[in-house]
This record gives C-alpha cells, structure tokens and sequence, in this order.
C-alpha cells in the first residue's frame, strides 16, 4: 500500500487495523509513559524559567497533536531538556509573552520546513555535532540547577555560563543541607530505581517521596507552593499571540532557533525509534506535525514542544507500537493535571533539581563524546568547537559554526580524494591495474592523464595546478574523467582554462569517460567555445583513435 510522505501514520495504522491485544499494549505504555512525563514536564518548565503548569499543557496539547497527526508509530512529544537553553533566554530577553509569540511563529516554520521536504536534509546533520551540542546543552542544564540542588539563597542567577559558577562559589558557604540530601536522593534513585523495578520511574519514586518528607516533617526547603503558587487544574483558554511587524521582527531569530532545534530533535528521535522498532517514519509529516504542535502550544500558553527521545523509547520498551499509545499519554497527563494538581505545590525545588541532574548525565552521552575525542582531528574540531560554543556563547551560534566547519572539513576530505596520475604505456609496473588490458600502447605525442574523484571547487584548483605542470609538452593531452562522479561550476571553469591554457601552446585537449552528466553539464557551459565537439568522447578507445587521427593529420601537414 502507497502512501503520501505526509500522511500521518496515525492514518495508515487506522486503516490496517490494531488488534485488541495491541490496543491494550498502547493504553499500558501510554499510562506509563504519562506518569514518566509528569515530573520531566513540571521541571523542564521551571528550568525553562516559566511557570510549572506550562510544562503540563505542552506536554498535553503538543504531545497529543504530535502523536495523531505525526510520521512516526511511536514518538512521544512534549517539552525537552534540549529546549531549556534556548527557552531560557528568550523569557529573559523578550518575557513570557515573547516565548508565546516566537513559538507561535516557529510551529508555522516548521510546517513550511516540512511542506519544502527538508525533512530528509536535516538527516545530513554530522554526528560529531550533534553530540557537541548536546553535550553542551547537557553541561548547561546541570549547571542551571546548581542554585536548587545545593538551596543556595540567590534570588537572581546570571545566564552566562561563567558568571552563573562565579555567583555560585561565592554562596557556597550558605548551603542548605536539607534541600542537599534530597537532591542527592532523588539522583541516586532516578538513577539506579530501575533495578528493583523497570514499571516506575524513578523520578516518581523520588518526588513521592521527598514530597511526604518535607509535608509531613515541615522540612525548611523551597517548594513550587512557595516559588509558583498554585498549579491551575485544567488546560487555560486558547488565545492567538498579538503579532505586528516589530514584534515579528525582533523574535524571529529565537523562532528560527526554535524551529531549527524542533526540527533536529525531532527526526533525531524518529530515527532512533525506528531503529528500536525495524519500522519507517515519514520525516516531512513529522516536520508538520511539530510545527502544528507548537501552534497550538502557544495558542494555549504552553512551550516549545519536539519528539523526546527518552520518553519515546519508554513507549517503545513497554509495548507501545502506534500513534495511540502517544495520545493516551496526553490524556493520562490531563487527568493527572486535573485531579491532582493542588498537590504538585508541595514538590520541593531541590527534587526537581535531582531530576534534571539526571536528566543532564543521560543528555551528555559522555560515552560518545570521549569516542569521539579519539577519531580524526577534523570531527574532533567540530566536536569540540561546538560544545564550547554551546556552553559559552549560544546554542543557535554553535550550531552555525558547527556546520561551516563540518563543511569545511567535507571539503577538504574530498579535495584530498581527487587524485591526477599520468598513465604510462603497459610495461609499467601499474599498467595493468591502470589499463584493465584496454590499450597496448600510447602513441609518441600523446599524455594520458586520469582523474579520480568530484571535480568540485574544493579541488578545482588543485587538479589544476597538477594538469598545468606538466614536465613535457605533448601534442596531445588526454583527459581521462571515467572515474569522475560529478563536476560543478567551479570545476568546469578550471577544465575551460586549462584547455584554453593548452590551446595556447598548440596542445590539443581530449576529454575522455565523459558519462551523460557530465557531458550535459559542459555542454551548458559552452565547453565547445574552447574545444571541438569531435574531442569529448565518452571512452578511452575512441579518445585513442581521436589522438592518432590528429597526430596523422598534423604528421601528413608536415
């Protein structure tokens, strides 16, 4: 059966039809993983520097629209750790209102991204920095919990990295012991409570319990009550953000940034759950099912919203294998929202604190981060550079640097590939390797030049500074270019001056392995205004037989 790549696959599974047993499976996984979500969206809100409901519509309103109208089986949406940077910043710089709006404007971005079919593009992104960036973003979030971790009496944290550590030592002789111990707790149960059992996470367990220690000891600890106030039961009314051109203007570099991160973070974890699964997500329906998510995120004041990675794989690992199990987790966070939200405000700061903690350590991917460190100096580069650039500067900045440099490496990889090498006559202890038996001899005159690899303009002028550089002048130079795959614009000026180079000294130049392509690509680039029709042959035989048929007529001249 054929489907169109922006069919959600909520769609496709309806029609195939889910069977009582695997509806049950997803009604399971989307309990669990809704319970999972509950505690991650209350503290990626507060790290994020908005109120903690906010967290809970996201994770509600984007999460069952990424789910029913998605490309992926099983991605689980809401808000991630990824997003807390860049959130941050934009509530410091443009306010609460200012997210809502750049959210806005980002959803539409992504559907023009998905509607433009850069859902495969964005695949091309280099590992190194993605790992550098979310390392990066990994280290950040850490360090943004530092204040509540050790209940430190700070009542405004700078954002720059530096200043933030500077501000922190100076109070570190004002920590509060009791919020200490229970950030400590709640790491070492979110991180090892899987091993008395794999059905409740562990951040649950932890803010269970920390929850009924202060309530029932009046333990002396910040609490959502006391920072937030009350958490409202039920989703707010959906109001469309105030848009002019000035505001348009001043947010669309922290939308562009939104929609980029979205679009990244979401296909990243599409692709992992279709490696946990064997199955297929459709990427540009993905784009356009995040980018309506975050529409309707901000319509109802929530945050940006993508396709979380851990939360997917929760869905994976208990069973969860379509759209609904997404759907039913939304709606699991709804009734939670409902009925439970008055006891949210006794979960204290320093518990919320623990969980990002963890949340950061499984973010880092440390393991990755040291193989790479031991792979070739250009990915340790982008590694590196956009890891520091992520933690000192900004997020969107690493990103773009990250990128220019990985490109710069590519090209300097494939330059290196291109390789010119004179062909002797068989005898050569090469020849045969070379010749494949195609030719017995190369006539007196003549030079036979094969060229190997993308003649692109990382390589143009190299190929040819090694052509122009000849020891002898022939009358004939063959161009042998079977082996080359593609050549740009930059490259075929390079072959025009090089044969317009020769035709100065009365060296004919005959291009031969010409495939279509590339014959096509000269042909629109006048190559014939330097050269006859007669030399761009598409084999060595026949550029052979061109060659004696010249050295006749000029030997016949004479």
């Amino acid at each position: 059966m054929k489907h169109n790549q922006f069919t959600p696959k909520l769609f496709s599974v309806l029609k195939e039809g889910i069977t009582r047993e695997q509806l049950i499976r997803d009604l399971v996984a989307g309990l669990i993983v809704g319970v999972v979500a509950l505690p991650l969206a209350i503290a990626f809100a507060i790290a994020s520097g908005v109120s903690p409901e906010k967290g809970l519509v996201t994770a509600i309103v984007a999460g069952a629209i990424i789910s029913a109208f998605g490309g992926s089986r099983v991605q689980i949406g809401g808000p991630t750790g990824a997003f807390i940077v860049i959130v941050y910043a934009i509530v410091q710089d443009h306010g609460v209102a200012g997210l809502t709006i750049a959210t806005f404007i980002a959803g539409f971005l992504i559907i023009i991204m998905g509607i433009a079919r850069m859902g495969n593009l964005l695949k091309y992104i280099p590992y190194p920095l993605i790992v550098g960036f979310t390392s990066g973003i990994a280290v950040i979030i850490f360090s943004s919990q530092i204040k509540d971790f050790f209940g430190l009496p700070i009542e405004s944290v700078p954002a720059d990295f530096v200043a933030k550590w500077v501000v922190y030592l100076q109070h570190m002789d004002e920590v509060n012991w009791i919020s200490f111990v229970i950030a400590l707790s709640t790491v070492l149960i979110g991180l090892y409570f899987h091993k008395v059992t794999g059905k409740v996470p562990g951040s649950l367990v932890a803010i269970i319990l920390s929850t009924l220690a202060v309530s029932v000891f009046d333990l002396p600890v910040a609490t959502i009550g006391s920072v937030y106030g009350e958490i409202p039961r039920g989703l707010p009314a959906p109001a469309i953000p105030s848009l002019s051109y000035e505001t348009i203007k001043q947010l669309i570099q922290p939308a562009i940034a939104i929609a980029l991160l979205g679009g990244i973070e979401s296909l990243l974890s599409a692709v992992v759950a279709d490696g946990m699964t064997g199955s297929r997500h459709r990427s540009n329906a993905e784009l356009v099912a995040q980018g309506a998510a975050n529409i309707m995120s901000a319509l109802f004041g929530g945050i940006p919203a993508t396709g979380a990675i851990a939360r997917t794989a929760t869905n994976i690992r208990n069973g969860g294998r379509t759209p609904l199990a997404g759907i039913f987790h939304a709606l699991v966070l709804l009734l939670i929202m409902v009925s439970l939200a008055p006891y949210a405000r006794l979960i204290p700061m320093a518990c919320l604190a623990g969980i990002l903690v963890v949340v950061a350590y499984h973010m880092s991917e440390w393991h990755n981060f040291v193989s790479l460190l031991k792979s070739n100096k250009m990915d340790v580069a982008v590694l590196l550079v956009t890891f520091f650039l992520t933690v000192l500067l900004d997020l969107i900045v690493a990103i773009e640097v990250g990128m220019i440099l990985a490109g710069f490496a590519f090209m300097k990889r494939m330059s290196d590939s291109v390789s010119v090498e004179k062909l002797e006559t068989p005898g050569d202890e090469n020849s045969e390797q070379l010749f494949e038996q195609e030719l017995s001899t190369i006539p007196k005159g003549v030079v036979l030049y094969e060229v190997k690899g993308a003649l692109f303009f990382g390589a143009a002028q190299q190929f040819q500074d090694t052509i122009r550089s000849l020891e002898q002048k022939p009358k004939i130079l063959i161009l042998r270019l079977r082996s080359v795959p593609f050549i740009d614009a930059t490259g075929i000026y390079r072959l025009k001056e090089i044969i317009r180079h020769f035709n100065q000294q009365n060296v004919t130049t005959i291009l031969s392995g010409v495939n279509e392509n590339i014959r096509n690509d000269l042909e629109k680039a006048d190559i014939y205004s330097v050269m006859a029709p007669k030399n761009l042959l598409s084999h060595i035989d026949y550029a052979m037989a061109r060659a004696r048929e010249l050295l006749g007529n000029s030997e016949s001249t004479h």
